[in-house]
């Protein structure tokens, strides 16, 4: 007898369950909207052609996914406007945001609490370091170039310059067989201090804003709620998940049913994603403690010999959903708004905050011997969690009923999120090259002067 097709079936589960709403006013008759059908199909058709291509260069598949919707989005400059309806599509927009959640999840699975806490201080100080600077150069740059608009604006362009996408910065020193080095565990250590407090920051800007745009006024007492409602339930629900659904989730393994471990940890990660949007937080925050509290169950069905990790579990259900997300973001970008001299402007100076700022994190090393430039220069990504801040900011409304983040202001992020991306692992390669060149001479000077 043939066995069932898990993988098919998370994913049509998935699909299904997004659908549902809009299959009842998007076109006649039963089944999904056609418009879904198609358009998810050429999206991932898409982005892992132009994830491939970018993987053959060196460079990250999620490049090549938002290249991809940038090229599909764009084509109406051409007068294609097949697309124009994926961009605004509730559907599509659903299918994103599952992706995100799952992302998030996948983040906090990768995260490393223990090794966060063996590099010490000097993961700290970098962390704090490569928060605040980033905040304080993105907030200035935006006040500079829109002055007058709300200051919402200008701490939101903040906040997301705050956070790292460290899945880069991973890549590189593996490829280089330097993962276990000192610089590789500083910048992963505070890499996970750095989506916590980029994630707090994220829930308190969110709530200041949706405070704000519900007529309500915003007092520092107000904002001092937000912040420890934020780290109150991040910590909470790492410190409860963590005494119980280890035990939960290994039970699982003496049930017979297929797919078990799985159902319950997705299960695990939406609740707590729902959990954290009644608490007035970002649903990805609940989606990332997920991911810290279950990093380190393993499954082993009944009467099998092998365990299989959660992240192998999870990865056809991501490579499904995750790539939708990117795609949208590419999509969402109208390339006409370079072709202004001020957006273009605002385009390049944000992007130099983002890499300034993390490279003032590099004097937080507490440590001598340590390749500080390799460090600052391994912290510059934004990746996906810029997009994610982004694209939250975009649906946050202000009380002139307009998004905190507009369009021409969420072009600029991409594009900024795209540069970071693509140059650090030239300029880390770079770095760690240059740093053991110079040992190599110290080392041959010290011979022949022996």
């Amino acid at each position: 007898m043939k066995k069932p097709n898990l993988i098919g079936g998370a994913t049509l589960f998935f699909l299904s369950a997004a659908t549902t709403r809009a299959a009842a006013g998007d076109g006649a008759g039963y089944g999904i909207d056609s418009t879904v059908l198609i358009g998810v199909a050429v999206m991932l058709i898409l982005a892992k052609i132009c994830g491939e291509l970018f993987e053959r260069i060196g460079q990250p598949a999620v490049l090549g996914e938002i290249v991809a919707g940038i090229v599909l989005g764009n084509l109406v400059i051409f007068g294609f406007t097949g697309a124009e309806p994926l961009k605004t599509h509730a559907t599509i927009a659903a299918l994103a945001e599952l992706g995100v959640i799952i992302l998030l999840f996948e983040v906090g699975l990768e995260s490393d609490l223990k090794e966060m806490v063996e590099v010490g201080w000097s993961a700290l100080f970098v962390a704090v370091l490569g928060v605040i600077a980033p905040f304080v150069l993105g907030t200035l740059v935006s006040f500079y170039l829109f002055f007058g608009a709300s200051p919402l604006l200008h701490v939101f362009i903040g906040a997301i310059l705050c956070a790292t996408s460290v899945g880069i910065t991973a890549r590189v020193f593996k490829d280089l067989g330097k993962l276990k080095t000192r610089e590789a565990r500083i910048i992963l250590g505070a890499a996970v201090i750095d989506d916590v407090l980029g994630l707090l920051i994220l829930a308190v800007v969110a709530g200041m804003v949706r405070a704000v745009g519900s007529g309500h006024g915003l007092s520092l007492f107000q904002i001092g709620m937000i912040a420890l409602v934020s780290f109150s339930f991040l910590i909470g629900s790492i410190a409860i998940g963590h005494l119980l659904m280890p035990r939960v989730l290994r039970g699982a393994g003496r049930l017979e049913t297929r797919g078990v471990l799985l159902t319950l940890a997705i299960s695990v990660c939406l609740l707590l994603a729902w959990t954290a949007a009644k608490a007035g937080l970002a649903p990805i925050v609940g989606a990332f403690a997920a991911g810290l509290i279950l990093d380190e169950v393993h499954y082993k069905p009944k009467g099998v010999r092998t365990e299989r990790g959660l992240q192998d579990l999870l990865q056809p259900v991501s490579q499904v959903l995750v790539p939708i997300f990117f795609v949208l973001m590419g999509l969402k970008v109208d390339l006409r708004f370079f072709a202004r001299v001020d957006f273009l402007g605002f385009t390049l100076l944000l992007t130099l905050a983002a890499i300034l700022g993390k490279q003032v994190c590099a004097l937080g090393v507490a440590e001598r011997g340590v390749n500080r430039l390799a460090i600052g220069i391994g912290m510059i990504p934004r990746g996906e969690v810029g997009l994610i801040f982004a694209g939250i900011g975009a649906t946050l409304m202000m009380p002139s009923n307009e998004p905190v983040i507009g369009s021409g202001v969420f072009d600029a992020v991409v594009i900024m999120v795209f540069i970071t991306t693509l140059i650090t692992p030239l300029a880390l390669k770079w770095a760690l090259a240059r740093k053991s060149k110079g040992k190599d001479l110290n080392h041959g000077n010290e011979e022949g002067s022996a």
